[in-house]
């Protein structure tokens, strides 16, 4: 029965929940704490939790800029122990990215030590680094004890530590901040010092100015790194939206180099390759190397304390092409997303330029009207003692009497206040109706009572008139400005102008509008030879390596083709077809290598091939085509002017193919001394003049050039000269002479063989 009594009550302590729901509600939880408390800054400080909390841990250490670094390993233990539990290396990241002079327009830390470097070099272990709080930091934690901002209880309620910083400089504008959270990213970029002072002036000065009024104060982002923003016209929608592309690219220069070659030097990256250089450097070399640009002769990094990238460019290139080529390809120019995305009253919320300077200056008014509220009230409060002290000096004997007829400070203390003169020792009646007229203050009475005797020298005296009336001025001075939006205004403008003076610096990023050119390929033109052997393999070499070759070295080739590097080599066939193939498309090696079928690069199949030639010569000569049917004509090599990779390049009958092609100069057309030798299967030859073939189109049959027997074929057509004595034919030399020529039509006559 207990048992039974025991499950019972178990199971009415069970709470029964929807999955759908709690998944919902602790993903919600979870997304609000990494928006608000991890992911992104506040509006105000422009600060993370973790930097804010760093920066407070630092306060609480004394190490402001004129004290000794501690070691960060100190500065992360107390940040992590007291106010941020969640991770040394996080805290430490965050330490070493806010010394970052290269990442940050003020850097908010002055490291010691190795804390990395633009290159991408890691920061030391922080047990080996130290760092102190910069002149930057300070204009955010100045008279934080002053009652500024207000404070909560940290994550196990055993401190407090501030729910923002006492910023007087909009840092979320300068130093730019970048994050992500659950759902959404924040990306500001960071901004000249100088121009977002001129621009919160400017607001102050106007309300109701624009957005685009403002840009002639800020003109758009100052990377550390500096670089040049390209798209300038891009930027009002950015700061009207707040969201929006800016491409950054490297600042270059042309320079001289050796050999007389031309050498392009790096001398500012994009603020995205910032602590990643020798990346950036090592994409320049793989294009290098992959021949994605041939121009690159070498590519070398020439850093010390500035930036110094030499790529250096083949001789007699064009270096402005290659350039463009490089910023298109390269991370040398690159994108650089903006979100202006911060939090507010616990809310994200994407701002615009306007919207972020007024809410900094919102906050200057709040913090400033706290300040001059709390040097008033002390202004106050010291005018109250001193008007006391003043009054007793008037009446310095009677407060002598009363002390020493006094036998307890709080009887004393009663009389100065309210004049009670109860048990009070008088040497005179009159003493005592005085002492009841007393009617000085707490805080006076206790300053009367705490008083030095010295303080009734003359000169003491005069100090405290003095004081006096400081104080007075004062007191009308705070009262003033916190009367008048424009007295705090004044007051706020002050102060930022001196950190004008104080941190204001000039524009390193420069901004334009550069419209993107396209690279165009440049193509080194040069004499390279195409070599085919017997099977069909083919390959390409220079100029240089042909004509170092020993005859034996090129005895094994069919055909050497002289060509330009950028010909295209013309394949004709049996089949009446002609293929192109790029010279450039020929892989170039040395002559032992074996090279590639020329079937496989142009997709021959199994047609017989029949003439090779580069298009630059074939469009300077003709060509005599022969077929096994007896038929001939001369085409013009501006016939196969096209770019098409295979094309017809004569029409045929049925059953009918090409036996031969031969080139004809424009001396060979003219001339009438040449002549067309055709032989056939059976071993008849019939010669004439070249003259006597008409030119047609490659659309064309031809006209038949010898008469046939049954079943025989053209087998050889040629043209020789009257020089020539032989020719060869099945292997074997065949006289000129013995070929008789004939008027075309005539059978053709049986010769030796």
């Amino acid at each position: 029965m207990a048992d039974k009594k025991e499950a019972e009550e178990k199971t009415a302590e069970l709470i029964q929940l929807d999955f759908s729901e709690e998944m919902k509600t602790s993903y919600r939880d979870y997304a609000v704490n990494v928006i608000i408390d991890r992911a992104l800054p506040d509006v105000r400080d422009g600060l993370k939790p973790v930097q804010r909390r760093i920066l407070y841990a630092m306060t609480e250490l004394g190490l402001d800029p004129k004290k000794p670094h501690r070691k960060s390993a100190r500065i992360v233990g107390d940040t992590m122990g007291k106010f941020h539990p969640h991770g040394d290396s996080s805290i430490y990241e965050a330490l070493v990215h806010m010394s970052e002079d290269f990442s940050l327009s003020i850097p908010l830390i002055d490291g010691h030590g190795n804390f990395g470097s633009l290159d991408g070099d890691p920061a030391a272990a922080m047990r080996y680094t130290e760092a102190r709080l910069s002149e930057g930091a300070m204009t955010m934690l100045e008279n934080l004890d002053n009652n500024l901002v207000d404070y909560k209880p940290n994550f196990d309620n055993s401190e407090k530590e501030p729910t923002v910083l006492p910023a007087l400089l909009p840092n979320l504008l300068i130093n730019g901040t970048t994050g992500i959270a659950v759902g959404m990213a924040t990306n500001i970029p960071p901004h000249n010092a100088g121009e977002v002072i001129d621009g919160c002036i400017a607001y102050m000065d106007d309300p109701d100015i624009t957005v685009e009024e403002l840009m002639s104060y800020i003109p758009g982002p100052d990377f550390p790194t500096g670089g040049v923003i390209v798209n300038s016209d891009a930027l009002p929608g950015i700061y009207e939206t707040g969201e929006g592309k800016i491409r950054v690219r490297a600042k270059t220069e042309i320079e001289n180099g050796e050999y007389g070659r031309k050498n392009i030097v790096v001398t500012e990256i994009p603020y995205t390759s910032s602590g990643n250089k020798t990346k950036l450097v090592e994409s320049l070399v793989d294009l290098m190397k992959n021949k994605t640009f041939e121009e690159i002769y070498d590519v070398r990094d020439e850093s010390s304390k500035d930036v110094r990238i030499v790529i250096e460019v083949k001789k007699d290139r064009d270096v402005e092409n290659l350039l463009n080529g490089l910023f298109k390809k390269s991370p040398l120019e690159d994108t650089y997303t903006v979100n202006l995305l911060a939090v507010k009253e616990q809310q994200p919320i994407v701002f615009n330029l306007k919207s972020l300077i007024a809410e900094f200056i919102s906050f200057q008014e709040e913090i400033y009207t706290r300040e001059y509220k709390n040097r008033l009230e002390k202004a106050k409060d010291r005018s109250e003692v001193v008007d006391g002290l003043l009054r007793a000096t008037d009446v310095i004997d009677l407060i002598i009497e009363i002390l020493r007829g006094s036998t307890s400070v709080k009887q004393a203390k009663d009389c100065l206040t309210k004049g009670e003169t109860k048990d009070i020792k008088f040497k005179s009646k009159k003493s005592e109706e005085d002492a009841k007229k007393l009617d000085f203050t707490e805080r006076q009475a206790e300053a009367i009572l705490s008083m030095q005797l010295s303080r009734l020298i003359g000169l003491e005296i005069k100090k405290l008139y003095e004081e006096q009336e400081l104080l007075n001025s004062n007191i009308k001075e705070f009262e003033k400005i916190l009367g008048s939006i424009k007295e705090l205004h004044k007051v706020i403008k002050k102060q930022l102008q001196e950190f004008r003076k104080k941190f204001g610096a000039p524009r390193k990023t420069d901004i334009t509008l550069i419209e993107q050119t396209n690279y165009v390929v440049e193509e080194r033109i040069e004499d390279i030879y195409v070599l085919i052997d017997k099977f069909g393999y083919t390959k390409s070499v220079d100029a240089a390596t042909f004509l170092k070759a020993s005859t034996d070295q090129l005895k094994e080739f069919l055909y050497c083709i002289k060509m330009k590097s950028n010909d295209r080599l013309c394949v004709f066939t049996a089949e009446g077809n002609m293929y192109q193939v790029k010279a450039a498309q020929i892989p170039r090696g040395k002559l032992k290598d074996k090279g590639t079928l020329i079937h496989q690069m142009i997709r021959l199949g199994k047609e017989e091939i029949v003439l090779y030639t580069g298009f630059e010569e074939l469009f300077e000569c003709s060509l005599l085509f022969a077929t096994e049917g007896g038929y001939v004509k001369i085409v013009s090599g501006i016939e196969f002017d096209t770019t098409r990779l295979q094309v017809m390049a004569t029409k045929l009958d049925e059953d009918d193919k090409v036996v031969n092609i031969v080139k004809l100069t424009a001396t060979d057309i003219l001339s009438e001394n040449r002549k067309v030798i055709m032989m056939t299967n059976s071993g008849l030859s019939l010669g004439y003049a070249l003259e006597e073939v008409a030119e047609f189109k490659k659309t064309s049959r031809g006209v038949r050039g010898i008469l046939l027997e049954k079943n025989d074929k053209v087998s050889l057509t040629t043209v020789v000269t009257p020089t020539d004595e032989n020719f060869e034919y099945r292997g074997k030399e065949i006289s000129v002479k013995k070929i008789k020529i004939r008027k075309r039509g005539v059978k053709g006559l049986k010769t030796s063989l």
